[in-house]
């Protein structure tokens, strides 16, 4: 019976998102808004002092918005069920400094890639030197987003995860030493941990991977084609660069 209910599931998710890649982008003018889906990342997407949501992307996704002329919703999710947001039509897109890994690639409609970035260590810089090699890391317990790129990697090289709701949460895990190190964003790590930062005693190392960032969407949205647009034209203008020099992250940019 579980398994017949399970099926029936997903025939309606199919069926709905189906009906909704008719024309994803119609449908998005007609409600009047694109519903972004976000997790807490500084520099990527974070709450500011008043409780609005601010960062590269998310300031990015507000002038896609206005270029397709709606208004910009954002939704926090659970990072590990963005495709089932996706595809049950809660969301409209994930626009997170998501990695574009063949397992996204494979179950989203992905932008092209915008933003390098790499999977590094964190843990307290009293520690981190002696730990210089993939090989050193064995043994220890790494806190990562669950269904996250760190995750992944961590995984793949056989290390002992403890899975946690998001990569903020990640780096509380270490502070509080109930995590040895986390994996997480090297672009997160530059912005969250270090001096100057609630994390002053944290520090990275050690980039495990090469990586680059994308905007995923449901499976056969027309919406790709306009973000591709859009971001030519702001690579064009130089407004994507300016937009990366207001959250440091200029030197992550594709082409830059």
């Amino acid at each position: 019976m579980k398994k017949i209910v399970a099926l029936l599931l997903c025939l309606v998710l199919a069926a709905a998102s189906a009906l909704a890649l008719a024309d994803d982008k119609a449908d998005v003018i007609a409600k009047g808004k694109l519903i972004v889906g976000i997790t807490d990342f500084e520099p990527m997407d974070y709450r500011d002092t008043d409780g609005s949501w601010v960062g590269f992307d998310a300031d990015l996704a507000r002038k896609f918005g206005e270029y397709l002329g709606v208004e910009v919703e954002f939704q926090e999710i659970d990072w590990d069920n963005k495709v089932l947001e996706l595809d049950s039509l809660t969301i409209d897109c994930v626009w997170n400094g998501m990695t574009l890994t063949d397992e996204v690639l494979s179950a989203m409609e992905c932008s092209k890639p915008y933003m390098n970035n790499a999977q590094v260590v964190v843990m307290f810089a009293d520690k981190i030197g002696g730990y210089s090699t993939v090989e050193s890391l064995s043994g220890l317990v790494f806190a990562v987003e669950a269904g996250s790129a760190g995750e992944k990697v961590a995984t793949e090289l056989g290390l002992e995860v403890n899975a946690v709701q998001n990569q903020a949460s990640a780096l509380m895990e270490v502070a509080a030493g109930t995590s040895d190190a986390a994996i997480i964003d090297a672009l997160m790590a530059a912005a969250m941990v270090g001096e100057g930062t609630g994390y002053e005693n944290l520090t990275y190392a050690l980039p495990l991977n090469d990586e680059q960032y994308g905007v995923g969407f449901r499976k056969g949205s027309n919406l790709v084609d306009e973000l591709n647009a859009f971001l030519d034209a702001c690579t064009a203008d130089g407004s994507l660069l300016e937009l990366a020099k207001l959250y440091s992250v200029q030197g992550a940019l594709i082409g830059e």
